[in-house]
């Protein structure tokens, strides 16, 4: 579980295919790896991934079929920068939201507008999580947990203040960047729990009490 508070920008040293999937190296830059040992959770870009390799700088991980069908890594070339986020604590401060690590969709920024010491950015909402995006709710963009500000029927809108670029890959995202999108994790147990009842909701036979009285069965 992750909280969305970027803590260090890395860069993707490599990224080698094989049998459908790929082992990342991720060079982690001023992130401290001290307290990090091997099947550690270490999200990336927002994609939750398990140390397989550790040294004092860099870290390597096993990427599946489906995280690569999944997320934006597929569009990555070696040099790269990437958002890095350790696995949260108990005793780490929530600053953000609960971020699961898991992506539910690649989005793509589709304008740029500086809006005095902020800038906001649209991107594309993908149709099957619309439903999961709200105005001023959370989202996860490439790990980063954001507000959305506003939407239409396909896209919203992001504001990032300065902080935020200083400190995430965000400063580097151009029209057409394509990012990894979580949604609000509780949103999606929200559903589950509704669609759920519903489904295991009895449907109503008809049958009364008036029913079976007009019919003679009881008196």
């Amino acid at each position: 579980m992750f909280t969305g508070i970027i803590e260090a920008v890395g860069r993707l040293r490599a990224i080698n295919t094989s049998g459908g999937g790929a082992r990342v190296t991720i060079d982690t830059a001023t992130l401290d790896l001290s307290d990090v040992k091997l099947g550690d959770s270490i999200a990336t870009n927002g994609i939750c991934l398990t140390v397989v390799a550790i040294d004092s700088a860099s870290f390597s991980a096993d990427v599946s079929s489906e995280t690569l069908a999944r997320t934006a890594l597929a569009y990555y070339q070696i040099g790269d920068s990437v958002n890095l986020e350790k696995a949260m604590l108990p005793t780490t401060r929530f600053g953000g939201h609960m971020v699961s690590g898991h992506v539910d969709s690649v989005s793509e920024i589709t304008s740029i507008e500086h809006q005095g010491n902020s800038i906001d950015y649209w991107l594309t909402m993908p149709t099957e999580l619309a439903a999961y995006i709200a105005e001023k709710g959370s989202i996860t963009i490439d790990g980063t947990s954001l507000t959305v500000n506003s939407l239409t029927a396909d896209k919203f809108r992001l504001t990032i203040v300065p902080h935020t670029t200083q400190q995430t890959i965000i400063n580097q995202y151009q029209v057409g960047t394509k990012v990894n999108l979580e949604v609000d994790l509780i949103a999606r147990y929200i559903e589950r729990l509704l669609t759920k009842q519903t489904a295991d909701k009895p449907e109503a036979s008809g049958v009364t009490h008036a029913l079976l009285a007009r019919s003679g069965f009881i008196k």
